[in-house]
């Protein structure tokens, strides 16, 4: 049984972890805001300008003009997966989740023969994958965002992958992130960036769709040549965000839950001192009480 003394050490312990992740929670709660921010502001024009690159690339599904980001390389055999993850952990299971989806999916691919690569941006999701999956990946990033994420640094990702796809070291690229929804939801969102997918409504619709409402001037594949690389830094860009904004809500989430552990953890060591420390006072009186008897 722990002495007094050990179990004052131990609360005193216990009261400074619990100011740590008070404080860390604050600022993962003032974090949040401006992340948040940034990640819903990014939004509709991530998703308007995917939209529009969905009707240009409806009508040139298929054409032999079509962009090599449009048209792929004709097969599916090596695979891609660019995984965001954080460069820091006590953000609960924000990390594991990503990684835990990267796993199940290159599983799944090699069980169908494909070759797979993983491209890690952020450190914590290099270090856990690294011992499964250790000979699939290939060089990555770190530290970005540290003063908030830049639009300059995701495009360095972007230029990154466009190099590896004008190599031929990939037919297939998804990148793997966390949608941020609230400070206590993430969702494990796969997104395919190449070859950019046509909309689901198929190449006639959106072909009869772009005639009827636009005159495209250049054409359409001069415009698409242009606008797919950009495209894929705006994705790249608004993966990154929206993962910072959820590493902030599950870092306050987390830090919440400790700090409130650490008070159930200091009332319970209180009670057990309390009771410890009576225990002995009553001994020491019943020693005190025998001693004079015998006298």
């Amino acid at each position: 049984m722990p002495s007094l003394k050990d179990l004052r050490l131990r609360i005193v312990s216990v009261k400074s972890t619990r100011k740590i992740t008070s404080a860390m929670k604050m600022v993962a709660a003032s974090k949040l805001r401006r992340a948040q921010t940034a990640a819903e502001s990014a939004r509709p024009f991530a998703e308007r300008m995917e939209r529009m690159l969905g009707t240009l690339a409806g009508s040139l599904a298929g054409q032999s003009g079509a962009p090599r980001m449009l048209a792929g390389t004709g097969k599916d055999d090596v695979q891609l997966i660019v995984m965001v993850t954080a460069d820091r952990g006590l953000c609960g299971g924000f990390n594991s989740s990503i990684v835990r989806n990267v796993k199940q999916l290159a599983g799944q691919l090699l069980k169908e023969g494909k070759t797979v690569k993983i491209l890690p941006v952020g450190r914590k999701g290099r270090e856990q994958i690294r011992r499964d999956f250790g000979p699939h990946l290939i060089e990555g990033f770190e530290g970005l965002g540290r003063k908030g994420i830049s639009f300059a640094e995701a495009d360095q990702v972007a230029t990154r992958i466009t190099q590896l796809f004008d190599e031929n070291e990939f037919d297939v690229c998804t990148v793997v992130y966390n949608r941020f929804q609230s400070a206590i939801a993430q969702v494990v969102t796969r997104q395919q960036l190449i070859p950019f997918p046509v909309p689901a409504e198929g190449p006639v619709k959106a072909d009869a769709a772009a005639k009827a409402l636009y005159e495209f001037e250049p054409s359409e594949e001069d415009i698409l040549n242009s606008l797919l690389p950009r495209n894929l830094a705006v994705q790249i860009f608004r993966s990154i965000l929206e993962s910072q904004a959820s590493e902030q809500g599950a870092r306050m989430t987390a830090m919440d839950n400790a700090t409130r552990n650490a008070g159930d953890m200091i009332n319970g060591l209180t009670i057990k001192y309390n009771r410890s420390r009576q225990a002995q006072i009553t001994k020491e009186l019943i020693e005190i009480i025998s001693g004079a008897e015998a006298l």
